[in-house]
């Protein structure tokens, strides 16, 4: 059984893992100076990120089944280091790209260690150990911005991924420490565990439910956050990487409310959580929407924004823990893997939206994403295909 202590430790990683991915996002404008590129062009890097990270949770976290976690997680880090160190060294924009896509693949640990705590957990405390490591892991995520845009501004982006990388080397040092080994049940081949993985998507209706209900919720983040950077740095703000990255922590308050939705999951109903995320995520487009130069409705949105994608993303994360226990890393593999395939059209889909209409069709284009992430709700509940 783990302890509180554990489930601290893990949510500290988790956070400074997952940090790997969104680290890009306020180098953007950095990077287009560098590579003499347009920004829309050098925003390409925040969705091949993400698109690595699609494939890493594809291809590797279903062996989390198969081999020990642990070592598992450390050999994956290690991975990491490699591919952050590739990038700040790149001396074109092609190998960036090509270091992104790595560095997506190998920032999969926090998928690893979520199972992890999810079988070590008992069935009481599941969903709240899950809330707990997904607030690490979402600080992790908006604090990263704010630190990319701080540390960009004064000593370079490539001072960033050097960074990232000294972390991971630290953390893989205090993860062979204290982590506890973890042995799973699977006993087939690769080939057997990759197929099983499809027959869950065919007999398993929440899994489908949740899946594509996150796919179209992380498409509507991962848009807000790679469009609100362009947004910044043009008229009537002409802010800077620095200031860009600072908003990253009014993001961070929605982090708080994951522990919460966490034990709300572990309830009767979690599915009611979803309409909660659906109406935040609305409000919040509307704020974004009316901003024009008060940057005041633009912070509560992104805090909004952000409670509403915990509400959405942890209970559906809770729920597909609780369908069979034994296959517990293939069931997150393909929660994740729709969850960032949706991240990475919606970054290309942030982008396209704001070069063809600027911010105002990107508020049109996210409220209309909403309103089916709505129907898909509507049609799941009509069909009753929802679990406790």
């Amino acid at each position: 059984m783990l302890k509180k202590a554990d489930i601290l430790l893990m949510a500290f990683c988790t956070g400074l893992i997952v940090a790997n991915i969104y680290y890009c996002q306020p180098l953007v404008i950095l990077i287009a100076k560098d590579f003499d590129l347009t920004e829309p062009v050098a925003g390409k890097i925040t969705y091949l990120t993400q698109i690595g990270y699609a494939l890493g949770l594809f291809l590797l976290v279903p062996l989390g089944d198969m081999f020990e976690r642990k070592k598992q997680i450390l050999v994956i880090t290690g991975l990491a280091i490699f591919a952050l160190l590739i990038a700040a060294v790149s001396q074109s924009f092609f190998i960036l790209e090509m270091a992104s896509v790595f560095i997506g693949a190998c920032s999969i640990v926090p998928q690893l260690i979520l199972p992890l705590a999810a079988n070590l957990s008992s069935d009481e405390n599941r969903g709240a150990n899950i809330g707990m490591i997904m607030s690490g892991l979402l600080v992790g995520i908006l604090a990263s911005r704010a630190v990319s845009g701080s540390i960009g501004f004064w000593l370079g982006w490539r001072a960033v991924y050097y960074m990232a990388a000294g972390i991971c080397g630290l953390l893989i040092f205090l993860m062979a420490k204290r982590f506890p080994q973890s042995y799973p049940h699977f006993k087939g081949s690769y080939k057997e565990l990759m197929r099983s993985m499809f027959g869950y998507i065919k007999t398993q209706p929440a899994l489908r439910e949740t899946s594509i209900i996150n796919f179209l919720a992380f498409a509507i983040i991962s848009a807000f956050w790679t469009t609100m950077v362009l947004f910044l740095a043009n008229p009537p703000f002409n802010f800077q990487t620095l200031q860009i990255g600072l908003f990253g922590i009014a993001g961070a308050a929605g982090a708080l409310a994951a522990p919460l939705v966490g034990k709300l999951s572990d309830g009767n109903n979690p599915r009611k959580n979803l309409m909660i995320g659906f109406i935040l995520q609305l409000i919040s487009i509307a704020l974004f929407y009316f901003t024009n130069s008060h940057l005041y409705l633009f912070v509560i949105g992104i805090v909004l924004i952000d409670i509403g994608q915990q509400a959405i993303h942890v209970t559906n994360q809770t729920r597909i823990y609780t369908l069979i226990p034994e296959a517990r890393n293939r069931l997150n593999t393909i929660f994740m893997s729709v969850s960032f395939i949706g991240a990475s059209c919606g970054s290309a889909l942030g982008l396209w939206l704001w070069d063809q209409g600027g911010w105002n069709l990107f508020c049109y284009g996210m409220t209309g994403i909403i309103i089916l992430n709505i129907l898909i709700y509507q049609f799941y509940g009509n069909k009753k295909s929802q679990f406790k």
